[in-house]
């Protein structure tokens, strides 16, 4: 990833505002992850932010806190790690954006109640049927 985190169609977040801290990583590469560090933690800082709006500032603080982190371990190499905690950080981002949209409250039609309690009484029916004849003494 060369330009800006694109989270999401109207916001994109340049790669100075992710600070990207490395080190040596737990993951697989054998001696090879002795001696380099693989292991990369994207961190974004939300309120130093320039980029978003206070909405958004608002939005993301409300759910994922003031810093949001991303960690990569998962490759031998930290350029792959780098790309791999950049996408997760803008899946997070991306989440924390998303807008549910409003529920619109519904009745149920005259047609899905009077189905509704047809089954009812049919239900009704078969248990009564299940019960022991009484007889009278």
């Amino acid at each position: 990833m060369d330009g800006p985190l694109r989270v999401t169609s109207s916001v994109a977040l340049p790669l100075s505002e992710i600070e990207l801290r490395t080190s040596r990583s737990s993951g697989p590469g054998g001696q090879h992850a002795n001696v380099t560090a693989s292991r990369v933690e994207a961190i974004f800082d939300v309120r130093a932010s320039a980029t978003l709006t206070e909405t958004q500032k608002e939005r993301i603080i409300a759910k994922l806190g003031p810093r949001v982190t991303a960690v990569s371990q998962d490759a031998r190499s930290q350029l792959r790690n780098r790309d791999l905690a950049l996408e997760r950080l803008r899946e997070r981002l991306a989440a924390a954006l998303h807008v549910p949209r409003a529920r619109r409250p519904t009745k149920p039609s005259k047609g899905a109640k009077q189905r509704r309690l047809k089954a009812k009484r049919v239900q009704a029916e078969r248990k009564q049927g299940r019960q022991r004849p009484k007889h009278d003494d």
